[in-house]
């Protein structure tokens, strides 16, 4: 005789949120920093969060500094009285750019150009995360620029292979891993990948810091460049901006190996509206919000050009439809009852 089982949401991590969208999260309180884009949101389980650790890491011209410049904004926005730091080791880093894409370059702590060393970098680290109050972010831009103490004590000419800083990240990391959760602050390393020469098998690229990055980050993303995106105007074509693909590797607050695909605009950042379009019509999923593919096509490449408060409209109605979308879609993949009843 065969038993019917209930339709059980099973155990584990996943949780409802209040306007019942699921993510997989390992508590009810955490909190998120919006990334820019309502898609990638959804790829990290809701953004990036509070108390954890994250490494984006890409090729040249990938978004990695833009993708910090939104999450500081957002950041701001969110909590306003939050600290920002953000430690720039490439001194590559435009104010001017920056503060047109929206960033309020008055409310960022930038720490001196004596940071040289990871060593030198994560005591100022400890320091500044050990005084906020109302929690914020650090912002490391970039790991690869930084060297370690060994490296620049030792001689111009004599190898020290890179391990030096992955010792000393690992060591580090385990001093500021639960400073970094008590006080909810968001410390996001950048790094930029370097090819493996020589290798037939396994991965072509990695990027310095060795395996504590990979331990010790609640999410770990690689951005790749898809493509230009051109546009002609009175008969002359230029390069407007680029097409990225992200894959969320590890995730220890969503699900992991997720993938998304979103434009960045030059002078402007992510374009939200856009992603959101692309995916909607991607997945099929525009019949549930009453527009046509043509329609949705025609506000995508218009949206640049939508006056605010009509684009803020747009951008929360697509937004809530991508969410619920994305919702409906992993449901679909769990499994619909508990291994132990």
């Amino acid at each position: 005789m065969t038993t019917s089982l209930p339709n059980r949401r099973p155990r584990g991590r996943l949780v409802e949120e209040k306007d019942g969208l699921y993510f997989l999260s390992p508590s009810k309180d955490l909190r998120f920093i919006h990334t820019g884009a309502t898609v990638l949101d959804c790829v990290l389980g809701g953004g990036w969060p509070l108390g954890r650790v994250s490494n984006v890491i890409g090729d040249k011209s990938t978004g990695k500094t833009l993708i910090a410049i939104e999450a500081m904004e957002n950041c701001i926005r969110k909590y306003p009285k939050s600290t920002i730091r953000y430690c720039e080791t490439e001194a590559a880093f435009d104010e001017s750019y920056a503060a047109a894409l929206g960033l309020e370059i008055g409310r960022i702590d930038r720490p001196d150009d004596t940071l040289l060393t990871v060593e030198a970098v994560f005591e100022d680290m400890f320091t500044s995360i050990s005084k906020m109050k109302h929690g914020g972010m650090y912002i490391i831009d970039s790991l690869d620029a930084l060297s370690d103490a060994a490296e620049l004590d030792g001689e111009f000419n004599k190898a020290t292979y890179g391990t030096g800083k992955a010792k000393g990240m690992s060591k580090l990391f385990r001093r500021l891993i639960k400073l970094i959760g008590t006080k909810e602050c968001h410390v996001m390393v950048i790094s930029q990948t370097r090819d493996n020469i020589g290798v037939s098998f396994g991965r072509k690229y990695s990027r310095s810091g060795g395996r504590a990055l990979d331990f010790y980050a609640s999410q770990v993303a690689y951005l790749a460049q898809k493509g230009e995106i051109v546009q002609t105007r009175k008969g002359i074509k230029r390069s407007v901006g680029v097409q990225i693909k992200m894959k969320c590797t590890k995730n220890k607050v969503g699900l992991p190996f997720r993938t998304c695909e979103f434009p960045i605009l030059f002078g402007y950042g992510i374009e939200d509206i856009s992603a959101s379009v692309d995916w909607l019509i991607e997945n099929k999923r525009q019949k549930h919000i009453g527009i046509g593919v043509d329609e949705l096509k025609t506000l995508r490449d218009s949206a640049i050009r939508v006056q605010l408060d009509d684009a803020n409209d747009i951008r929360e109605l697509l937004s809530g439809k991508v969410q619920e979308g994305w919702s409906a879609i992993e449901k679909s993949f769990l499994p619909n009852r508990r291994k132990y009843e």
